[in-house]
């Protein structure tokens, strides 16, 4: 089972993001605050975890949580500071929507931008290794997943509704013969032949 805590004494959120390596769609991220005492088996890291238990998770997670909050940043502004600032400006997005103010923020990967007046801990692969990130790894993919889902209503030619915007055979092939919609990220390779994109 996963840790409850970093520090015992300090109000904790974890942090996490998803959908920084896909060429549609925003990066969402969650930011979530579990109680000290709240165990769970079956919480992990979200790509360790089948859909139907992450929907199922993000509701028990939504309703024992302390507080929680999603932060998103669309393909636009994306294209604009490019996907690592994206990933940091969506979690900072989730932090400030929180009920309770955290005092230290436990971030899954190596880096992040500081928040302001929080103090916050790096920690690679921290969605397996703590609750509170990996709870909020769980958020920030269903949340993203709901809004490909709705994406791939208006534009099933994608498949978004299995790659969720992720760079498969079949969204490249879709790119290539279709072309790009308003959800795509332009500054992302699309295709091995950029040349061949039709605007």
């Amino acid at each position: 089972m996963l840790k409850s805590y970093f520090q015992k004494k300090l109000i904790e959120a974890g942090c996490d993001e998803a959908g920084r390596g896909c060429l549609a769609g925003p990066v969402y991220a969650a930011a979530v605050i579990l109680p000290k005492d709240y165990k769970n088996k079956i919480l992990n890291d979200s790509k360790q975890i089948s859909e139907k238990k992450r929907e199922i998770l993000r509701i028990e997670i939504e309703k024992e949580a302390i507080a929680f909050a999603v932060g998103i940043v669309d393909n636009i502004e994306i294209d604009k500071i490019n996907i690592l600032n994206a990933s940091f400006l969506a979690m900072h997005r989730a932090v400030e929507q929180l009920k309770t103010t955290p005092e230290l923020l436990l971030i899954d990967g190596n880096r992040f931008t500081p928040f302001p007046n929080i103090p916050h801990e790096c920690i690679i692969k921290g969605d397996g290794k703590y609750l509170s990130i990996a709870a909020a790894s769980i958020l920030a993919k269903t949340y993203r997943d709901d809004f490909m889902f709705a994406a791939h209503q208006k534009h099933p030619e994608y498949a978004w509704n299995k790659n969720k915007g992720y760079p498969t055979k079949a969204h490249r092939e879709a790119i290539r013969t279709v072309g790009t919609t308003d959800i795509h990220r332009m500054t992302f390779r699309l295709l091995p032949e950029q040349l061949e994109l039709k605007f």
